[in-house]
C-alpha cells in the first residue's frame, strides 16, 4: 500500500509543480524553485516506490473506470516498470537540483512556462511506463511528445529551434501512428486494450511479426535508431540543457521500454529473426552514430549523436537476448536483456552528466562550438572533472559503469556465436567487431571533446572570461558522476537486481551471483566480471611507471618551466592549437562515403612565394545522406501530393456533400461484404 501511495504522491507532485510554476511565471526565480523543488521531491518519492518493488516487494495493479467505456484506466507496476521508474527518478532528481540555478538564464523569458512543460514532460514519462492499458498509454505517450516539443522549440526567436521542433513532431507522430496500428491489431484479436490481455494472446505468426515490425519501427522513431534518427541531432541541441539531459537520458529509453514490452512481454520474442533485426539495427546505429559524433564540433550535437550510438548498444544486448529466448537459450536470453537494461541505466546516468556538463559550459561561455572554447579546466575545474567522469564512462573504460554494461553485451554476443541458428553464428562475430569499433571510436571522440573544450589555451574571449557555475549545478553533476562510479565499481551488487528484472520479464531464472566479486550466468560459459579488482589493477598499472621513474631519480621536485610552444618561427597564437576539425579530419577522410564529405581549398597558390602571401582557406562540409536520399524526396513527394489534393478542396459545398455520400456508400458496401 505504501508503494502505491508513494507513486501517486510522485505524480501529484509533478503536476502540482507544473501548475505552480505556470501560475508564478511572472514571479521570477520563485517559479524556478516551484518547478525544481517539486520535481526533486517527486523524484525522491518515485525512487522510493521503485526501490521497494525492485528490492522484493510485490508488483501491484490499480484499476479505475476510464472516461470511455471500452478502456479502463489501469496502473501496473512490475519489475520492468519499476526499473524504468527508478531510471526516470534518478535523472530527474539530478536535473531538478541542477535547474535551480540553470533556469536563472530564463528568468523573465518564460521560465515558469518552461518549468510547467518540464514537469509535465516528466510526469507523462512516469505515466507511460506504469500504464496498463494501450489507450491511456498512447494518451500519455502523446502528452510526453507534446511537452518535449514545446521544450525543444521554446526559443521562438531561434529559427533552427522552431525547425527542429517541427521535424521532431513529425517523426514522433509518424512513430505514434505505427504504434497505434500495432495496438489496434492486438485489439482486433483480444477485444480489449488492456495489456494483461495482450500477453499470451492467440495470434497467427504473421500477425505477431507484423505487430513486432510496427512496434519496433514506431518506438524506434522515438529511440532515434538509424535511419529514423534525423530529429535527434536537431532537437536535443535546440532544447535547454536540463531538458536535453532528460530527453537523451530517459525519454528515448521509454521507446526501449516499449520495444521490450511488446516484443518480449506481449509476444514472447518467439521468432528468432525479430531479435536479429533488433541486433542488426543496433549494431549499425552504434557504429554510424559514433562516426557522425566524431565529425561534429557543436558539443550538444556531438552528444546527441552519441545517444544514437548508445541506443544501438542497448538494442544489441536486447536483440541478443531476444535471439536467446527464441532459440531456447535462457542464459543468453537473460544475459542479453540484462546487458541492455544495464546499459540503459548507465547511459541515462553518464549522458545526463555530459549534457549537464555541456550546459554548464554554455551557461558560462554562451557558445556550443568547441573550436571557440579551450582552457576551461583551469576556469571551471569541477565542471571539467565531472565531464571527464562522464567521458570515461561513455568510452567504456573500467572501472566506470559504461565498461560493465558493454562487457555484458560482449558476453551475450560471444554466447550468441554458439547459437544453433546459422545466421546468428555467422554474424555474431561481425557484431562483436562492430561493438569493439564503436568503443574505440567513442574513446577517440571524447579525447577530442574533452581536450578541445577543457584543455589547451583559451581560443576566445568567452572562454577566457568563464568561471565556475553555481553550487546547485555542480551538485546535480556530482550526483551523476558519483553514481557513474558506483554503478561501475558496485556492479556485483547492482547486476543481480537488474538480472531479476530481466528474469521476471522472461519468466525464468538464469542469473546467479557468487559470494565473491564475480558476476556470471549460471552456465559453463561464464561472463566473469570483477570491477573492484579491475580498479585495483588499473591503479597499479598507472602508478608503476611513476614508481620506476622515482626510483631512477627522474623526479625533479619544484622545477617548472613556463614557455610558449615553438611555432616554426611565428609568434604563437591559441588559434594554432589542435582543433576539433583537425583531430577528426583523418577519420572524416577515411569514412568519406559515410560523411558524404565535400572539400574546397581557396588560397594564393602553391608556389614557394605564395606561402608568405595570405592565408589558405580549407572548407569541409558534411551532407546527411539520409536527408538527401530519404527525407528530402519524401518531403518533396508530400508537398506534391498536397498540391494535387488541393484540387478536391474548391469551396463547393455541394461537392463536399457528394464526397460524404460516396464515402458512406463505400463503407456500406464494405460492411455488407
Amino acid at each position: 500500500m505504501l508503494t502505491q501511495q508513494l507513486l501517486l504522491l510522485s505524480v501529484l507532485l509533478y503536476v502540482a509543480g507544473a501548475l505552480a510554476s505556470l501560475a508564478l511565471n511572472r514571479a521570477g526565480k520563485i517559479a524556478n524553485y516551484a518547478s525544481g523543488i517539486s520535481a526533486l521531491a517527486a523524484a525522491g518519492t518515485g525512487m522510493a516506490s521503485a526501490v521497494q518493488v525492485l528490492a522484493g516487494g510485490a508488483a501491484f495493479t490499480w484499476e479505475a473506470a476510464g472516461f470511455i467505456p471500452f478502456a479502463k484506466f489501469i496502473i501496473k507496476v512490475d519489475p520492468l516498470s519499476a526499473f524504468m521508474l527508478l531510471v526516470i527518478s534518478l535523472l530527474t532528481g539530478a536535473t531538478a537540483l541542477y535547474s535551480l540555478s540553470y533556469l536563472d538564464e530564463y528568468t523573465g523569458k518564460g521560465a515558469g512556462v518552461m518549468g510547467f512543460f518540464n514537469n509535465l514532460f516528466i510526469a507523462s514519462m512516469v505515466l507511460v511506463v506504469i500504464s496498463g492499458n494501450a489507450f491511456y498509454f498512447l494518451i500519455f505517450w502523446e502528452l510526453m511528445t507534446l511537452a518535449s516539443y514545446f521544450l525543444v522549440s521554446f526559443d521562438q526567436e531561434d529559427s533552427e529551434a522552431v525547425k527542429a521542433g517541427f521535424i521532431y513532431l513529425f517523426m514522433a507522430h509518424a512513430g505514434t501512428a505505427l504504434i497505434m496500428l500495432a495496438f489496434i491489431l492486438f485489439f482486433v484479436y483480444t477485444g480489449t486494450f488492456d495489456f494483461a490481455s495482450f500477453r499470451g494472446a492467440n495470434l497467427p505468426v504473421f500477425t505477431k511479426s507484423l505487430i513486432f515490425l510496427l512496434a519496433f519501427l514506431g518506438f524506434g522513431a522515438k529511440a532515434g535508431i538509424i535511419p529514423l534518427h534525423i530529429w535527434l541531432p536537431k532537437a536535443h541541441p535546440a532544447a535547454p540543457s536540463n531538458a536535453s539531459a532528460l530527453m537523451s537520458g530517459v525519454m528515448i529509453k521509454t521507446a526501449i521500454y516499449g520495444i521490450l514490452r511488446v516484443s518480449v512481454d506481449f509476444l514472447g520474442a518467439s521468432v528468432w529473426w525479430w531479435g536479429f533485426i533488433v541486433l542488426a539495427f543496433g549494431a549499425v546505429s552504434a557504429v554510424l552514430g559514433v562516426l557522425y559524433a566524431l565529425g561534429e564540433h557543436d558539443i550538444k550535437r556531438l552528444l546527441a549523436y552519441h545517444s544514437v550510438e548508445n541506443v544501438g548498444i542497448i538494442l544489441m544486448g536486447a536483440g541478443a537476448g531476444m535471439i536467446g529466448i527464441a532459440a531456447g537459450q535462457p542464459v543468453l536470453g537473460v544475459l542479453g536483456i540484462l546487458a541492455g537494461l544495464y546499459h540503459l541505466l548507465n547511459h541515462a546516468v553518464f549522458k545526463g552528466l555530459l549534457f549537464l556538463g555541456a550546459g554548464s559550459v554554455i551557461y558560462r561561455t554562451h557558445t556550443k562550438h568547441m573550436e571557440e572554447l579551450g582552457g576551461l579546466a583551469r576556469r571551471m575545474p569541477w565542471t571539467a572533472l565531472a565531464f571527464l567522469v562522464g567521458a570515461v564512462a561513455i568510452s567504456a573504460i573500467p572501472p566506470l559503469n559504461g565498461f560493465v554494461s558493454e562487457w555484458f553485451t560482449y558476453q551475450s554476443l560471444f554466447i550468441a556465436s554458439t547459437s544453433s541458428i546459422l545466421a546468428v553464428r555467422v554474424f555474431a562475430p561481425l557484431f562483436v567487431v562492430m561493438l569493439a569499433l564503436t568503443g574505440a571510436l567513442a574513446a577517440m571522440c571524447f579525447v577530442k571533446a574533452y581536450g578541445v573544450t577543457f584543455g589547451g589555451p583559451c581560443r576566445s574571449g568567452h572562454a577566457r572570461e568563464a568561471r565556475e557555475v553555481p553550487v546547485p549545478m555542480l551538485a546535480g553533476m556530482a550526483i551523476l558522476a558519483i553514481t557513474s562510479i558506483l554503478l561501475g565499481v558496485g556492479a556485483p551488487v547492482v547486476a543481480p537486481y537488474i538480472g531479476k528484472v530481466a528474469s521476471a520479464l522472461l519468466g525464468i531464472t538464469a542469473v546467479q551471483v557468487s559470494d565473491g566479486l564475480l558476476v556470471f550466468p549460471a552456465n559453463s560459459m561464464q561472463a566473469m566480471l570483477s570491477t573492484p579488482l579491475i580498479a585495483i589493477l588499473l591503479v597499479g598499472l598507472a602508478t608503476l611507471p611513476l614508481l620506476i621513474i622515482g626510483i631512477q631519480g627522474g623526479f625533479q621536485a619544484g622545477r617548472r618551466i613556463d614557455a610558449e610552444p615553438w611555432a616554426c618561427g611565428y609568434k604563437y597564437s591559441p588559434r594554432m592549437a589542435y582543433t576539433a576539425t583537425a583531430f577528426a579530419q583523418p577519420l572524416r577522410v577515411l569514412f568519406r562515403p559515410v560523411y558524404s564529405l565535400r572539400t574546397t581549398l581557396d588560397g594564393p597558390g602553391y608556389t614557394v612565394a605564395s606561402y608568405f602571401k595570405g592565408a589558405v582557406v580549407y572548407i569541409a562540409s558534411v551532407e546527411s545522406l539520409w536527408e538527401r536520399y530519404i527525407y528530402a524526396p519524401l518531403a518533396r513527394g508530400t508537398v506534391y501530393l498536397g498540391k494535387k489534393l488541393q484540387s478536391f478542396q474548391i469551396g463547393n459545398v455541394r461537392l463536399y456533400c457528394l464526397y460524404i455520400i460516396i464515402t458512406l456508400v463505400v463503407l456500406l458496401l464494405a460492411t455488407v461484404r
